[in-house]
């Protein structure tokens, strides 16, 4: 799995190993769901950067906590990563969830960049099936990466 980070907000700086912790999750959840091997997009921004992405692409003028784009489907040539997708994730909403989950803002990003992988292999959480589906995967990949469920009540 290739994949690319790009950092836009300084906050981020809070979790200093942002860039290992990134790819373990990205590679945790490509082998849990025997992902083809392919290129993924992230990007840590902070909220007014991604109010204007949730605005622009989903009609919703607020800051969200993660936000996924599957790539279209084209043929590549032989030997190349075929783009899955970008996953975009705003810091001050992440942050400030992990604390009022009583989350470690490591463990609540790892978490959400799951979920957005997911997001790009097609998952989604629109009815109750789909999110009990979804949110099984997410808990099994956690915890091969020693997080507890974040659905757990608290």
């Amino acid at each position: 799995m290739i994949v690319s980070i790009d950092v836009e907000d300084r906050g981020w700086e809070a979790i200093p190993a942002l860039e290992e912790l990134t790819r373990g999750a990205i590679d945790a959840a490509a082998a849990m769901t025997h992902a083809p091997d392919a290129e993924v997009n992230v990007l840590f921004t902070g909220d007014l950067e991604i109010a204007e992405i949730n605005k622009e692409w989903r009609g919703k003028p607020q800051p969200t906590n993660v936000l996924s784009f599957p790539a279209e489907d084209f043929p590549v040539p032989p030997g190349e990563a075929k783009p899955l997708g970008d996953i975009v994730l705003a810091f001050g909403t992440v942050a400030r969830e992990a604390q009022e989950q009583g989350k470690t803002l490591p463990h609540h990003t790892q978490h959400l960049i799951v979920h957005g992988f997911l997001h790009l292999l097609g998952h989604d959480h629109e009815d109750d099936a789909e999110a009990e589906a979804m949110e099984g995967l997410e808990r099994d990949i956690l915890k091969g990466l020693g997080i507890s469920d974040p659905y757990e009540r608290q």
